[in-house]
């Protein structure tokens, strides 16, 4: 997909780089896959903010999009590509010769018209659903289940994809994540083929702090900035290189900047074969 570029009339436009849309197809979504979303501005249930940075930004509906698949050997046809304001990629309306609708991701190369099928049976290419054990070895993938029936979990942002590497023979199959780890999966997980689309994505510079604010991302103040009372960073005159915790640098909650937080005995360890890090 691609981005274009700005002349430098306005300070925010001199950096801007932002996506065409050239892509999409359908500037409103379907309503019967649409349902209410309400913002939490951060908060929990006490009405206490347990995530910074959060609040405001523009209304939006949540899109029901079916990562579940289900609707097996019945042919959908591509009916639109539409924006999705709740993720990074793209959405595909496609509607099965019965007549229902649905919404799946919008993997690369799909396109109006083009046909799509989840089965076991199916043909390995994009926008295609099938379980792991019928992929071929080698095949990029996207919307790749955990645990069989639970629906699409793994690699579903923007131009993600993950790599079928190898089987074994107890059923379980070897998927090189888009991270590099190597992680074993139930064989009769369902995946979809294909990556994912707007690859791009990455490369948009938004330019300004008020789009930031339409995406509900609120200003990050720097805690060396703070007094003392308000971040362990905080104090000290000027850049304080001594009394301002910069030989300590810790978050507000006491976690060292760099220590590792996953639990030593995390039962999802067992089905890592190779880490991220080698």
């Amino acid at each position: 997909m691609p981005l274009k570029h700005f002349k430098p009339v306005t300070p925010s436009n001199r950096y801007k780089v932002w996506n065409t849309f050239e892509e999409i197809t359908k500037s409103t979504p379907e309503k019967s896959l649409t349902a209410p979303l309400k913002k939490s501005g951060g908060r929990n249930n006490q009405g206490r903010i347990t995530c910074r940075h959060k609040g405001g930004g523009h209304k939006r509906k949540y899109r029901l999009v079916d990562f579940k698949r289900r609707k097996h050997d019945i042919e959908a046809t591509v009916v639109a590509i539409e924006y999705d304001p709740n993720r990074t990629c793209r959405i595909a309306l496609i509607e099965y010769a019965d007549g229902v609708k649905s919404y799946i991701l919008a993997p690369v190369g799909l396109v109006v018209g083009a046909t799509v099928k989840s089965g076991e049976s199916v043909e390995p290419k994009p926008g295609n659903a099938t379980q792991l054990k019928n992929v071929p070895l080698g095949t990029a993938i996207h919307n790749i289940e955990l645990v069989p029936g639970m629906g699409g979990k793994v690699a579903r942002s923007a131009g993600q994809q993950a790599i079928l590497s190898n089987r074994e023979e107890d059923g379980t199959a070897l998927v090189k994540m888009p991270s590099g780890e190597i992680r074993k999966f139930n064989g009769n997980c369902y995946c979809t083929i294909g990556q994912v689309g707007n690859r791009d994505h990455m490369n948009v510079v938004s330019a300004k702090a008020g789009r930031s604010r339409w995406l509900g991302i609120r200003p990050t103040v720097r805690g060396m900035c703070m007094n003392p009372v308000d971040h362990p960073n905080g104090g000290g005159e000027g850049k304080s290189k001594s009394g301002g915790g910069r030989q300590h640098l810790k978050s507000p909650w006491g976690h060292t900047k760099g220590q590792k937080t996953r639990k030593k005995f995390k039962a999802s360890s067992k089905v890592i074969v190779q880490g991220r890090k080698k």
